[in-house]
């Protein structure tokens, strides 16, 4: 029985990071005068360095224009907290939509009284402007337990942020489900024991996910998920907190954690 529902958010959420976090980091560098640019293809291929303090020293690494190596960090930790004000500024403006079906499942959840979380690797002003946003100023009653990249855990794939949201909970991994959208959430949630359905987003669409109960395209289809969602529900359109548990219930019966 799905008692909880652990909700990744950049990619897994909302597709966060072409349309929010890239935007806001070229707003930051303009703001700086930098003549630094970070395209959708560049980007993607920037996203494989985790976290945004280390993503800026990996591009600063390989530009002929950054500043001698002893003052990157500075200008890294700089540019980051301009990025964050100028993304709470696009999530403010209406410019980070949440996925479809995102929303729907979210409320089917709360209204059967299963309990969410978010677990992140980003910062917690991130994850409170998204939610605020989209979910309004008591976004807090649906989301009792926010575990986030500034909470002293180890980033995704370390099962960290897992784990203390379940001890936030006072939950066994089983009676949880993890929403994740990468191999590092997944293998997150592996990690910490939580049956876990990938959500692939644009930013990790291509990577290899051998450690869920499901994975699919997106919440709002039932098309091209595996395994395939029961067609007694193929009314509802998209995926529904029943298909969440039916996919658990075949977790029982043969394991996807071998």
């Amino acid at each position: 029985m799905i008692e909880a529902l652990l909700w990744d958010v950049d990619g897994t959420l909302a597709d966060t990071e072409q349309q929010g976090h890239r935007v806001a980091y070229n707003q930051a560098f303009a703001q700086l005068g930098l003549d630094w640019r970070w395209d959708e293809a560049g980007y993607a291929e920037l996203l494989r360095v985790r976290g945004g303090r280390r993503r800026l020293l990996a591009f600063m690494a390989g530009r002929s224009d950054a500043p001698p190596e002893a003052e990157r960090a500075a200008l890294a930790w700089r540019l980051h907290a301009l990025k964050t004000d100028r993304y709470a500024e696009l999530v403010a403006a209406g410019a980070v939509a949440l996925r479809p079906g995102v929303r729907e499942l979210v409320d089917e959840a709360a209204a059967r009284g299963l309990r969410q979380a978010i677990v992140s690797s980003t910062r917690r002003a991130n994850v409170e402007a998204l939610l605020r946003h989209h979910f309004g100023a008591s976004w807090g009653r649906l989301f009792g337990v926010v575990v986030s990249g500034e909470d002293g855990v180890a980033r995704k794939p370390e099962p960290d942020g897992h784990l203390s949201a379940l001890a936030q909970l006072s939950l066994a991994p089983l009676a949880a489900l993890a929403l994740e959208d990468s191999f590092a959430g997944a293998r997150a949630a592996r990690l910490a024991l939580v049956p876990v359905v990938v959500t692939r987003s644009a930013a990790a669409a291509d990577e290899p996910i051998d450690e869920a109960v499901a994975v699919g395209p997106g919440l709002h289809t039932r098309d091209g998920w595996r395994p395939s969602p029961s067609p007694e529900r193929a009314a509802a359109g998209r995926i529904t907190l029943d298909d969440l548990a039916d996919w658990r219930a075949r977790m029982d019966l043969v394991s996807h954690f071998g």
